[in-house]
């Protein structure tokens, strides 16, 4: 398995190095799933359209 560097998980890390590291002994995560730099992963858009948003006047969503 050349070239393929290994995989840490978040919780076996330190505080300063994941948001989901630290903790005495094994604990969870306590958060829902991020990256390392604070952003959630696992079904989070993280691009915006670029197709339709200059259609967009105000966002339905906020009121």
């Amino acid at each position: 398995w050349k070239g393929l560097r290994p995989k840490v998980r978040g919780v076996a890390m330190n505080p300063v190095d994941h948001p989901h590291g630290g903790g005495e002994g094994k604990t969870s995560g306590g958060r829902h799933p991020v990256t390392p730099w604070g952003q959630p992963t696992r079904g989070y858009k993280t691009r915006n359209n670029k197709r339709t948003q200059k259609m967009i006047v105000r966002d339905r969503r906020v009121k």
